[in-house]
């Protein structure tokens, strides 16, 4: 096992797992339904939910995370909420003001750009109804890696005057961005390579066209996760709690990392969001050193609730049900609580899974346990 406690055998922890499926309302990464492992440890819960095509070197990561949770508890916070940005999923134009319904306050707000099967008009499209639905609503997008350098820089250029024209309409101070300031906040992945991103930037700025790149999977799924950034390939961080191995884990990295830092989500239970949180809640603010990190989370200034990038973690609204009650962990104008969750003991007998499919999540664990 690991260095930080835990279970004294797989027993032990197989003991205390719990297996569900959550029904979700719209179709993200291919599935309509989430699959998770929620463990019940002495410290509080942990979840356990790496994707079917994650490798067990890879998944074990997301055990180390469960297990820290379940066993260690979060890191102490620094703040009492935090601040989270809506997600629109690739949906058509005429969907995004419902969506949006869902993540009642939230002023920053992710759209899914790129799609396979879709063209660059759709995601125009998509982030124009963004803002005519949430005037003045701060604005990243994610292309999860789809594009090449080429296609990139004429999308993010395409992208960022769309969201400037729809600035133009508003008086000044009527919202976080400015009138003469950056249209996108940021591009999330808008290729699949370190070399890529770097190619991107460097061709972004001889266009004159001034967007932040920030690195997703290029971080969580690398040997190396500060690659991406000391090669010059992005100006902010996306960083997941379980693909890196937990809270502590990600604090570390993005201490090392030195650049703003947005604590996103993998589509997780209330429980996985709750890690999220924590570990956003570590971090020092902005104005702390010069940027997100976690060196404040080791007696650095506390900061106020809003002194970091809106976090990623508002994906409850992408679920029928969650394993706790609605209000209990719920968006309040635009932040989540900093808070420990407990799943309902009736919602998670509800939800729970048995036959083959816990059969195949009890396999996945004890060959993840074996490489912790």
């Amino acid at each position: 096992m690991t260095s930080v406690p835990g279970p004294e055998s797989i027993d032990d922890l197989l003991a205390r797992v719990h297996v569900v499926a959550l029904p979700m309302r719209v179709r993200f990464r291919g599935i309509t339904e989430r699959e998770l492992v929620l463990i019940d440890g002495p410290a509080g819960w942990g979840e356990f939910g790496p994707f079917g095509e994650y490798h067990d070197p890879e998944a074990a990561h997301w055990l180390a995370s469960a297990v820290e949770m379940a066993w260690q508890g979060p890191p102490p916070p620094v703040r009492s909420r935090v601040p989270v940005n809506a997600t629109v999923p690739a949906v058509p134009a005429g969907e995004v003001a419902a969506i949006l319904d869902r993540f009642p306050g939230c002023m920053t707000v992710k759209v899914k750009v790129a799609e396979k099967g879709q063209h660059l008009v759709d995601d125009v499209a998509r982030v124009a109804a963004v803002l005519q639905a949430r005037p003045g609503a701060r604005v990243r997008v994610d292309a999860n890696g789809a594009w090449s350098v080429a296609e990139a820089a004429h999308a993010v250029r395409v992208l960022d005057q769309a969201v400037r024209a729809a600035d133009v309409s508003r008086a000044p101070g009527t919202g976080p961005v400015s009138l003469d300031g950056p249209g996108l906040e940021y591009v999330e992945q808008p290729c699949a390579t370190v070399d890529e991103l770097v190619e991107l930037r460097e061709r972004l700025a001889a266009d004159g066209v001034h967007v932040d790149v920030a690195a997703d999977e290029s971080i969580r799924r690398a040997e190396d996760p500060l690659r991406v950034v000391r090669a010059g390939g992005a100006d902010r961080a996306v960083v997941k709690v379980a693909p890196l191995g937990g809270p502590r884990r990600l604090l570390a990295v993005a201490a090392e990392l030195g650049v703003p830092v947005t604590v996103s989500s993998a589509l997780d239970s209330a429980v996985g969001v709750a890690a999220g949180v924590a570990a956003a809640a570590a971090l020092p603010g902005v104005g702390a050193r010069g940027g997100s990190g976690a060196a404040g989370a080791r007696g650095g200034s506390r900061g106020d609730d809003d002194d970091i990038p809106a976090a990623g973690l508002g994906t409850g609204g992408f679920f029928v049900e969650d394993v706790v009650d609605p209000g209990v962990f719920a968006l309040e104008d635009g932040h989540l609580p900093v808070r420990q969750v407990a799943p309902d003991p009736a919602r998670l007998e509800e939800l729970r899974i048995g036959g083959e499919r816990r059969d195949w999540w009890l396999d996945r664990i004890r060959r993840c346990h074996a490489i912790l």
